[in-house]
């Protein structure tokens, strides 16, 4: 299934920024970034309840926001993209350099 992560992370406090790199390093592991804090992760079930739990242990839910877009197994007909970025299908094998 598609899920779609995005986050809006606090600097009001000192552990605003590292909050931010946590979060960024565990959506990193489980799929795409789409957009600075927005990522597309392709996820069985176990896969997605990992990955949720670990970020709900990462935020700090009185500044931090977190939201998932569950976007499901027919992902394909519900996103549509435009602009300068390239599009990418999150279900085929990427090539990393």
């Amino acid at each position: 299934m598609l899920v779609l992560v995005s986050y809006d992370v606090s600097f009001e406090d000192e552990g605003g920024k590292r909050r931010l790199r946590r979060i960024a390093k565990v959506c990193e592991s489980y799929g795409q970034r789409v957009q600075y804090s927005v990522f597309e992760c392709v996820v069985d079930p176990a896969q997605w309840a990992k990955l949720r739990h670990k970020l709900l242990d990462v935020i700090n839910p009185d500044k931090d926001s977190l939201r998932f877009y569950y976007l499901g197994k027919h992902w394909q007909r519900r996103v549509e993209s435009h602009g300068a970025v390239e599009t990418y299908d999150p279900e085929k094998d990427i090539l990393i350099l």
